[in-house]
């Protein structure tokens, strides 16, 4: 890598990184320790730097009852409003692959997994014969160490196993997130959360 190219990268990374911790303020006080943050704000803005941005909840909820989780697709980044407003949290995602398997609307938090186990779907089975039809709960665990169960049928937002697909199109319909993210969310995020995915 040249030099102008490492010094632009980094000031690209830099302001991106700036922006994403004065987002989540609470991110570089609490949970793993600062390089380890660092190195994941990284990655991320390396993969999106122009939309990885804070938003205002009023756009898209009429309120913030028990909370809200709003999952925007196309820059790869999960928000988070605690109903009385005192918590704002912004994290980097995986996304679904391709647009078949992307789900939009309104749906809700329904359970919360504290050791989820993995099985794969129908479809993904067909798509993939190869999988394993089961992993328990663990660090191989696709569904990473905390899972929060939607209404919809086999979506959840998760951790993962598979820290390269933060950032990234990589989910077979899933929102994934780091295990030490998701092991945040799911201490704020309550069962009845609203979620909505754009």
């Amino acid at each position: 890598m040249t030099s102008d190219r490492k010094q632009a990268f980094g000031r690209r990374t830099f302001l991106a990184g700036t922006a994403a911790m004065v987002a989540t303020p609470a991110l570089a006080q609490t949970g793993p320790d600062t390089t380890e943050i660092e190195r994941d704000l990284s990655t991320v803005v390396r993969r999106n730097t122009s939309s990885f941005r804070t938003l205002d909840w009023q756009p898209y909820f009429s309120n913030l009852n028990n909370g809200a989780i709003l999952v925007d697709i196309r820059s790869r980044a999960l928000h988070y409003w605690s109903e009385d407003r005192s918590i704002y949290k912004l994290y980097p995602t995986s996304v679904p692959l391709t647009e078949d398997l992307t789900r939009r609307g309104r749906t809700s938090v329904t359970l919360k997994d504290p050791e989820p186990d993995w099985r794969p779907t129908p479809s993904m089975k067909k798509r993939n014969p190869e999988w394993p039809d089961y992993v328990g709960p663990g660090p191989d665990n696709p569904l990473g160490t905390r899972a929060l169960h939607l209404s919809w049928q086999y979506y959840r937002i998760h951790g993962t196993h598979d820290t390269r697909k933060i950032g990234r199109r990589s989910s077979n319909g899933c929102i994934g997130l780091y295990n030490h993210h998701i092991e945040e969310l799911y201490q704020l995020a309550q069962v009845g959360t609203q979620v909505l995915l754009i």
